[in-house]
């Protein structure tokens, strides 16, 4: 749906390809190792001028989101309309009752926009609003986070906790620290726990048991900075190891998102 807005430019178009720009940064760095070769001659001047133009993209991209189909900002610029149902869609309109002055209260109207919307939407439109949200929560490091995982393989995670007297698990120091960050190439390698918990929270990635074939990495993992941090602060360290992999919401997100995929239409 490609509806103009009043100042002319159909912004549905314009999100649709700042996502894709921004999408191509991402993901190609996630999935070429950009990283890597920061040893190489002008190579980090090179990703200090990906960083910049995907930090743009990313920073233009959430602004335009945050005026696409957002009810709460909906209600903030045009609650007085939403008091009036259209002519002739009396019974297929929420309809609110002022509060006071004259206006509906925030909060109330962004839910009655939220319900309005619910009636006209097809499947195809509802999964379209629905990815649409989960993409402004992203932060750039997510993404490249996503873009990595999405192939299916799985990626080590450590939880560490402190051992308690009969050897079982007590206070939790740590949560979700993974070799998945490095792999993706993110900015801030301390949040990868943050990441990773966040992503979990939203449904586009799964915690599963531990795969001894990842030993390596796994020892690796608890070389890791934040890991030996974690450590420091508890007298008896206890690590519980699992994996992480993209779930199926977030396959599906990936494929609805691939900046690498033709662009579907959605009705």
């Amino acid at each position: 749906m490609n509806a103009e807005r009043p100042n002319g430019r159909g912004t549905g178009d314009e999100v649709a390809d700042l996502a894709r720009r921004a999408g191509q940064l991402a993901g190609w760095a996630a999935r070429t190792g950009f990283a890597l070769g920061r040893k190489l001659p002008g190579v980090e001047t090179a990703e200090r001028g990906v960083r910049q133009v995907e930090r743009q993209l990313l920073t233009e991209l959430r602004r335009r989101l945050e005026q696409v189909d957002d009810p709460y900002h909906a209600a903030l610029t045009a609650a007085s309309a939403m008091n009036r149902a259209a002519p002739g869609t009396a019974e297929a309109t929420v309809t609110l009752v002022p509060a006071r002055d004259n206006h509906a209260e925030p909060l109330r109207a962004a839910m009655a926009e939220l319900l309005n919307h619910s009636i006209g939407f097809g499947r195809d439109r509802a999964r379209e609003y629905f990815y649409a949200i989960i993409l402004r929560q992203l932060t750039p490091d997510e993404a490249r986070i996503l873009s990595a995982l999405s192939d299916g393989s799985p990626f080590p995670a450590v939880d560490v906790v402190e051992r308690t007297g009969l050897g079982g698990a007590g206070r939790v120091a740590l949560r979700n620290a993974s070799t998945v960050g490095k792999a993706a190439g993110v900015s801030l390698p301390d949040q990868v726990p943050g990441y990773v918990t966040r992503m979990i929270g939203l449904g586009l990635v799964d915690l599963d048991e531990e795969v001894p074939a990842l030993e390596t990495q796994y020892e690796i993992l608890l070389t890791d900075e934040s890991v030996r941090d974690a450590e420091k602060h508890i007298k008896r360290a206890k690590f519980v190891r699992r994996t992480i992999h993209i779930s199926r919401l977030g396959a599906q997100f990936w494929q609805a998102c691939d900046p690498a995929l033709q662009p579907r239409s959605f009705g």
